[in-house]
C-alpha cells in the first residue's frame, strides 16, 4: 500500500525541464528579441571580418605582384596596366596622373607641387576609407554585446524574483528558469563581443600596414612625377634559378 501511494505520487510531481529553449520559452518575447540582437551583432561581425580580409589580402597581393613591373616600366602612364583597375594602387596612379596633367597650367613650381601632393592624399584618404568602411559596426558590436546581455540578464533574475514573491519561496523550481535564462545571456553577449573586438583590432593593424604602403608608395610617385621621371625607387632584380636546381657536376 504505501508502495503504492509513493509511486502515485511520482507521477502526479510536476516535471520541470531545464534548458536552453526552455529558458527561452520562459522569457518570451522580450528574450527572443534580445537573443536575435545578439545574433545579427555575430553573423555582421563574422561577415565584416570575412569580407575586409579578403579586401586587404586582394590588396596587398596587388601591391606585392605589380610594384616591380610597374617601375620597370618606362613611363607612369605605360606602368599604371601593371596594376587590376579597380585596384587601389591603380587609383593612386591614375590620380597622380591627372593631378599632373593638371598642375601644368600653374606657373608657381611650389603650387604645382602642393596640388600634386594634395591630390594624392586626398586619394590615399578615399582609400583608406573604404578600407575602414564597416569597422565601425565591429567597434559598436564589442562595446554594446556586454551589455546587451546584461540586460537579458536584469530581466531574467527580475522574472526570478517576481516567481519568488507569487510561490512565497525561494523553491529552485521557480527561479531555475529565469537565473537560468539571465545566464544564458550573460554568456552570449560575451561570446558575440569578445570575437568583434578581435576582429576590429586585427583588421585594423592590417590597414595601418596597407596605409603605410600607400603613402610610400605615393612619396614614390610624387619623387618620380617631380623630376621628370628621373627619381625611381630601387627595384631588386628577379632571382635566377637556383643553382641547386642544376644537375651537380660528376666528379673524375
Amino acid at each position: 500500500m504505501l508502495i503504492d501511494i509513493l509511486a502515485a505520487a511520482g507521477t502526479e510531481a510536476p516535471q520541470n525541464q531545464f534548458g536552453f529553449m526552455e529558458a527561452m520559452e520562459q522569457g518570451g518575447p522580450v528574450a527572443w528579441t534580445i537573443l536575435a540582437v545578439l545574433v545579427i551583432q555575430s553573423a555582421g561581425s563574422f561577415y565584416i571580418l570575412i569580407t575586409k580580409w579578403i579586401e586587404q589580402n586582394r590588396v596587398i597581393k596587388q601591391f606585392a605582384a605589380g610594384r616591380a613591373p610597374f617601375w620597370r616600366a618606362a613611363s607612369i602612364s605605360e606602368g599604371a596596366s601593371k596594376f587590376d583597375k579597380d585596384s587601389a594602387w591603380r587609383q593612386l596612379v591614375d590620380d597622380a596622373l591627372a593631378a599632373d596633367a593638371e598642375h601644368k597650367n600653374m606657373a608657381d613650381s611650389l603650387e604645382a607641387h602642393d596640388w600634386l601632393h594634395g591630390s594624392l592624399a586626398r586619394s590615399e584618404s578615399s582609400i583608406n576609407a573604404k578600407l575602414a568602411s564597416g569597422l565601425p559596426f565591429l567597434a559598436t558590436t564589442g562595446a554594446t554585446a556586454p551589455f546587451v546581455g546584461l540586460l537579458g540578464t536584469v530581466i531574467g533574475i527580475y522574472r526570478a524574483l517576481i516567481n519568488i514573491g507569487i510561490a512565497g519561496s525561494a523553491s529552485i523550481d521557480k527561479v531555475a528558469g529565469p537565473v537560468g535564462e539571465a545566464l544564458i545571456m550573460t554568456a552570449i553577449g560575451l561570446l558575440v563581443a569578445v570575437p568583434a573586438v578581435f576582429a576590429y583590432n586585427y583588421l585594423q593593424s592590417r590597414n595601418k600596414k596597407i596605409a603605410s604602403m600607400l603613402t610610400g608608395f605615393s612619396t614614390e610617385l610624387l619623387a618620380n612625377i617631380a623630376s621628370n621621371g628621373t627619381v625611381k625607387p630601387t627595384i631588386q632584380a628577379a632571382k635566377p634559378a637556383s643553382a641547386a636546381a642544376k644537375p651537380a657536376p660528376k666528379k673524375a
